[in-house]
């Protein structure tokens, strides 16, 4: 089995997230997806509010 340096393996790691493209893409729509759901969660929840009349 070889043995790899660190340095060879960090430099590696940074050639190929180079080469993603989708990262911003898919960071967008989770934290769209986050507030979404806290949004419909929110929605949702305020109907079963009980009012003291």
């Amino acid at each position: 089995m070889d043995h790899t340096p660190v340095t060879d393996w960090i430099n590696e790691a940074a050639r190929a997230a180079e080469k993603q493209g989708s990262g911003d893409l898919l960071r967008v729509v989770l934290i769209v997806m986050f507030f979404g759901c806290i949004l419909t969660a929110w929605f949702l929840l305020r109907g079963y509010k009980q009012k003291d009349d």
